[in-house]
């Protein structure tokens, strides 16, 4: 509706987007700078940010621009996620029948990603999604998959990504050992009212807007709204320009994104 309404080639403020297309503010660009950082250092990296600020997008992006034959990709998001679990996963991927003993499958899990490291000249990149659910077990069990060798190496790099809780915990005192191994961690906030214009604009002229659709102060209110999270931002902007149909309008409006925001608050 919105696409044909508006004259677009795309349906603008979708979670489908293609990561060449993506919006790159400064905080994204310091992001996957350190997520290169992660896995060319083969490091233990946290990731934290608001439900919807782009994290998960920033892991996509990532596997998107690593070369699949030297860098296996590895996702997991498992909120159930534990120790014998997450090495049955790793080892599937890898074509790997997992023992059933959690310590002997911790031993396949380490000769075979050494092997991909040493012989095979693969470097693994595991990332493990909504880490801020994962038990204490599962935490403490980083500790192990990062030991190689006396602590001289280790052969992938592990990202954790989660919501903000995700620091709190690691700074338990049982999780010290764990917490010292992190050698990159970022929070990733919400835009900048100046980047979550930049943001609609682009996403719209990705879309083939021609025109603007929103005015000045309908964005500066969507940025108070959203506090610049994108997930936010994408609902609201969806909701006002679906207003503006209903309306029979042809720009974005305060009053469209008072009508939104009521609503909004309602949920």
């Amino acid at each position: 509706m919105i696409r044909n309404y508006f004259g677009l080639k795309e349906t603008p403020f979708t979670k489908y987007v293609p990561t060449a297309n993506l919006y790159r503010s400064q905080a994204w660009q310091e992001l996957s700078a350190r997520l290169d950082h992660i896995v060319k250092s083969r490091g233990l990296g946290v990731i934290t940010g608001e439900v919807g600020a782009g994290k998960s997008t920033a892991v996509r992006a990532l596997s998107d621009r690593l070369d699949p034959i030297r860098y296996p990709f590895i996702y997991i998001a498992d909120s159930a996620l534990e120790p014998r679990s997450f090495y049955r996963e790793v080892l599937s991927q890898f074509g790997v029948t997992p023992a059933y003993c959690q310590r002997d499958a911790r031993r396949q899990f380490d000769r075979i990603l050494m092997d991909a490291y040493e012989n095979q000249g693969k470097q693994p990149v595991l990332v493990i999604d909504e880490a801020h659910l994962l038990s204490a077990s599962m935490l403490a069990e980083v500790r192990f998959l990062t030991n190689f060798r006396f602590d001289s190496l280790c052969p992938f790099a592990l990202i954790l990504v989660g919501q903000p809780e995700l620091r709190a915990t690691l700074r338990l005192r049982a999780l010290e050992p764990v917490r010292q191994r992190i050698s990159a961690r970022y929070h990733l906030g919400g835009l900048e009212e100046h980047e979550t214009k930049a943001y609609i604009e682009h996403t719209l002229k990705q879309a083939g807007a021609s025109r603007p659709l929103f005015s000045e102060s309908a964005i500066a209110h969507i940025h108070s709204i959203s506090r610049g999270i994108p997930r936010v931002v994408n609902n609201l902007c969806t909701a006002c320009l679906l207003d503006v149909i209903a309306q029979g309008g042809q720009l974005v409006d305060m009053a469209n994104v008072q009508r939104v925001q009521l609503d909004y608050e309602q949920l």
